[in-house]
This record gives C-alpha cells, structure tokens and sequence, in this order.
C-alpha cells in the first residue's frame, strides 16, 4: 500500500498538470512580444487553436470521416479545411505558404487523426508567426478584396471570423455525435466541484 500511494499522488499531480497546462488564457498571461491590435488578434487565435485542438483530440479517430449529410464537410475536412486558411490566407498579411503547400484538395488530403491534429497545430503556429511578424504600420494597408477593398486589419478580422465559423461547425458537429467539447467538460467539472465543497464542509 505505501509504495501504491506514491505512484497514485504523482498520477493526479500529472493529470493537474495536464489539465492546467491544456487551459489558454491570453487575456490573462498576455502576448509576449506583441501589443495593440495584433495581440487582441493573436489572443483570438491562441485561443481558438486550443479550442480546436482539444475537440479534435476529443473525437474518436473512427469519426473522421463522418458527416451529417453527403454534401458537407466532414470532420476532418473542417480541421484540415481551417489549417488550409491558416496556411494560405495569412499571405495577404506577407507571410507566404510553408513550401510545397497546394491550396486545392488540401482539405481532402488526410481522414488520419494523428496527421490531422499535428497539420492543425502547424497551421496555428504558422498563423501566430505571420501575426507576430506583422508591423502595425501596415495595418492600414488597403489591397484588393471580392471586388471591392479591404485592409490588412480586415484580413485578419476575417480570419479569425472564419475560423470561429468553422469551430462552431465542428461543436454542432461533435455534439451530434455524443461528444462534449473539453472546456464544456471543465467547467462542469469546476462547478461539480464547488457544489461538492460546501456539502463536504457541513460534514
């Protein structure tokens, strides 16, 4: 038994640290290296790479490839289709592909989970990257956009908004299919606790 409790503690000491390490909060630990407008940008997408890549841990390997009708997305296509924009609309801002990326049929071109978790966290660093690298000056810069005009402020507005699309897709999708997003699960767990506190006191 002594020697089982020592195992047990450091077992629950790691899942903490897992738990705590899993959790984002720039809003609160902040943007080392980037102020104004792009830290408010880069806060979105740090938080929205963890959100993603949590669900994406959470949905079983077997539903990748499950959609809920033939013409939409799959699970993995809503991942791989959001790395797909990470990669290649952040040009607009001056960052450039990663080498040898093709835009067309990218999303199609893996259901594994493994290799889809791992492209979607590249694509979240190559975003964070093109954000960091920008400089404010150039935020106002007015290019070209579906006809009419836009600027490198509203490009990355519009990233983060498709995005947010996109992970909306993936929660309605993961909902459907019996799986609750993670953070949904932390905060019930957190409030399971806080109950169970007060109870545990009277006693």
């Amino acid at each position: 038994m002594k020697r089982i409790l020592p195992v047990l503690w450091l077992f629950v000491l790691t899942l903490a640290t897992f738990r705590v390490a899993a959790q984002v909060n720039p809003y609160k630990d902040g943007t080392p290296g980037v102020k104004g407008y792009r830290s408010e940008v880069l806060a979105e997408v740090m938080i929205q790479e963890d959100k993603f890549s949590r669900l994406a841990e959470a949905v079983p390997a077997e539903k990748y490839t499950w959609r809920p009708a033939p013409d939409v997305r799959s699970f993995a296509e809503v991942f791989m289709h959001v790395a797909a924009a990470n990669f290649n609309l952040y040009k607009l801002v001056g960052t450039p592909p990663p080498t040898g990326f093709a835009v067309k049929d990218f999303e199609k071109s893996s259901t594994d989970k493994t290799r889809v978790i791992a492209t979607l966290k590249d694509s979240f660093a190559h975003a964070k990257k093109a954000i960091t690298a920008m400089s404010d000056a150039d935020l106002e810069k007015s290019l070209d956009w579906f006809g009419g005009k836009n600027t490198e402020r509203g490009i990355l507005l519009f990233i983060v908004r498709h995005a947010a699309e996109h992970l909306g897709q993936a929660i309605a999708y993961a909902r459907f299919i019996g799986v609750t997003p993670p953070w949904t699960e932390d905060a019930q767990k957190k409030a399971a606790e806080k109950k169970e506190a007060p109870e545990k006191e009277k006693q």
